[in-house]
């Protein structure tokens, strides 16, 4: 990495994080899945830099001026409201399964298959409270057709589809959660996205499915894995994923309250679970139970009982 574009990039990405309330911890000099350079920075929360995450860039990027530079903005001013979350790494499927997510190797990379894709690998890891080993390594592959929908094959440009695209391959029941293992493939196509309406498209809900979204994510992401603390409710990532607007999350976030389900922080678009949802907890795990049975090739239990044509 040059100094010169290490410190141009520093500068940029100093300046958007201090706009958006965060700081940055520190600055690594990283390496791409080609060997290219890339700068991976530590931001943390101004008024609390424990609470921290990793952006990795191309060494060689600039967003200084245009709409990079304001999907970038955008980005970070997310980043510090989910940095708020006792577990900002951790998201909910539609299923009822709580993941968190690490290990991306930022940027894309061209695929060294000879397939005509962008590839991104990365974690998605169970979170249930216990010392669960389960995971799936995953690599997210972009189709050329679809990249031309993205600015910039960058962290900041692709990290919230990507969530949501292992999430909805999770809901199809195409990932496994294993103790170790190989790559999984997530591929994500045009069939996420609306040329006409110019937006990811990914899980058509209603609002019934959405109160139970919310009062889930706040059973385990608040009740369980955040020892009480609030959790974000409008974030734009679910919003995605549920094909809804974050306005209508703030209603159905109202709607959930009212049922006494959830208490609302001062912050309203926050909240904690109430004794009533705690009580709901063999429920939760009833349903958690399911969906990792779901997601367990049933295949792999015949051929091990012997239960086979070949």
């Amino acid at each position: 990495m040059s100094t010169g574009a290490q410190t141009a990039l520093a500068s940029q990405v100093e300046a958007a994080a201090k706009a958006a309330g965060l700081v940055v911890v520190s600055v690594e000099e990283g390496k791409d899945f080609s060997g290219g350079p890339t700068a991976r920075f530590t931001i943390g929360l101004a008024a609390n830099p424990a609470k921290k995450q990793t952006l990795e860039l191309s060494a060689a990027f600039d967003f200084s001026q245009g709409p990079l530079k304001n999907v970038v903005e955008n980005y970070l001013q997310e980043s510090a409201t989910r940095l708020k979350n006792p577990r900002p790494d951790c998201y909910l499927t539609l299923h009822g399964i709580p993941f968190s997510f690490g290990k991306f190797e930022w940027p894309f990379h061209a695929s060294t298959s000879g397939a005509d894709t962008f590839i991104v690998h990365g974690e998605a890891r169970l979170e249930d409270g216990s010392e669960s080993v389960l995971h799936a390594k995953v690599s997210a592959s972009m189709t050329r057709t679809f990249a031309e929908v993205v600015p910039a094959l960058e962290q900041p440009f692709a990290e919230s589809f990507i969530y949501n695209a292992i999430r909805k391959t999770t809901d199809q029941g195409q990932i496994e959660l294993v103790k170790s293992g190989n790559r999984q493939p997530v591929p994500v196509t045009t069939r996420y996205y609306s040329t006409k309406q110019k937006r990811f498209i990914f899980n058509d809900t209603t609002e019934s499915q959405r109160m139970e979204f919310l009062a889930a994510k706040v059973f385990w992401l608040s009740g369980i894995l955040g020892g009480g603390e609030p959790v974000w409710l409008t974030d734009p990532r679910d919003a995605q994923y549920l094909n809804t607007t974050v306005e209508d999350l703030r209603k159905v976030a109202q709607a959930v309250a009212h049922e006494g389900v959830i208490c609302l922080a001062t912050d309203t678009d926050f909240a904690t679970p109430t004794e009533a949802l705690m009580g709901h907890r063999d429920g939760y795990l009833e349903e958690l139970e399911a969906a990792l049975k779901f997601l367990k090739p049933s295949f792999n239990e015949d051929m091990r009982a012997g239960h086979t044509n070949m």
